[in-house]
């Protein structure tokens, strides 16, 4: 069985030899394969070749075509902060969205040939050339809670909860219609699975998240598995109490960043609902040691049961050593 069975199997619910692979990698990839970060984020044969690169040596069953949430908001006229060895970042007073009134204007962006997401799925055509069949392929998008505070600013979209709820349903609206067109292109480009990644979705409570968060997410989910790809959620921050919500998406894999005990996760959702993480990516994997490593996945690996995925609970932390990834890579191979 290779990777990309593997992880299809888990997903299906299917027999598998033993446990998926998946670790965010992007800074770590990157320095794996002796890259500046500036050249990884903005060069699709750079992020490819470095993806392969770490893939190959710490025997993951995947490639991820992510590398930072800026690519759309940039497309869309966005002002972006580059650095030499750090992700680019989205300068938030200068929000494409700082006037309201702008969204009725604000055309989706053409993915052309030179833009940011057009290189996303060069990369995603790369990976694909690069694996064949043997590994899966992953795409990425943001969710319309993330990329609706890319573009309006943070503190601006949890005013606009109480202040403009009409507006943040135009807004929603705008971004799931962006993200589906961004996902199909990848899925045509080749990736199996499109990661959706929703950080600011932790931020707006329970009763928020249900009412304006939750039914776009759907609409999102639903329309990437329409086109034939297996939909990854990814929510950074304590989701503890949408753990259940989420469970609703309708996503093939639910991932757990750090402060969403897994054991409740399996409660809130079902028992057959893939899930990934933990772990702690700084205090458990870049700074344990194999044996603690090992034995922080071998509990989440406990209380998730079989359907379970081996990662971290957000992106494996720059200065991992190398022995701390090969002991996710070792537990992985050698259980169920």
């Amino acid at each position: 069985m290779n990777g990309k069975e593997r992880i299809l199997a888990t997903l299906d619910g299917a027999p598998r030899d033993h446990l998926a692979l998946m670790p965010i990698t992007m800074m770590f990839a990157g320095d794996t394969a002796g890259v500046l970060y500036r050249d990884y984020a903005s060069d699709h044969s750079v992020l490819a070749a470095a993806q392969l690169c770490t893939a190959e040596k710490y025997g993951f069953d995947y490639v991820s075509a992510i590398s930072d949430p800026a690519r759309e908001a940039s497309d869309l006229g966005g002002v972006i902060e580059w650095f030499e060895n750090q992700p680019p970042a989205i300068v938030e007073s200068q929000a494409v969205l700082h006037e309201k009134s702008r969204l009725g204007s604000l055309g989706q962006p053409e993915m052309a040939a030179g833009s940011r997401m057009e290189d996303r799925i060069r990369a995603v055509e790369a990976l694909r050339r690069g694996v064949g069949e043997d590994l899966l392929v992953e795409g990425w998008v943001e969710g319309p809670c993330a990329m609706g505070a890319d573009l309006r600013g943070i503190n601006s979209l949890m005013l606009d909860f109480s202040d403009a709820p009409e507006f943040i349903n135009d807004l929603f609206a705008f971004v799931v219609t962006m993200e589906i067109a961004f996902a199909k292109a990848q899925i045509q480009a080749g990736a199996d699975l499109i990661g959706v990644g929703d950080a600011a979705s932790s931020l707006v409570g329970p009763r928020l998240y249900r009412q304006y968060v939750l039914p776009w997410q759907k609409k999102l989910i639903a329309a990437i598995q329409a086109e034939g790809a297996r939909v990854r959620l990814h929510i950074c921050g304590n989701t503890r109490r949408i753990l259940g919500d989420m469970g609703t998406t309708g996503a093939d894999l639910i991932d757990l960043d750090f402060p969403s005990p897994v054991a409740e996760a399996r409660h809130a959702m079902t028992a057959t609902q893939p899930l990934l993480g933990n772990l702690d990516p700084v205090r458990t994997v870049r700074d344990g040691t194999p044996a603690s490593v090992t034995e922080a996945i071998a509990q989440c690996h406990r209380e998730a049961g079989g359907a379970f995925i081996v990662g971290a609970g957000c992106e494996i932390a720059r200065g991992t050593p190398e022995e701390n990834v090969l002991a996710l890579a070792r537990f992985a191979r050698t259980h169920p």
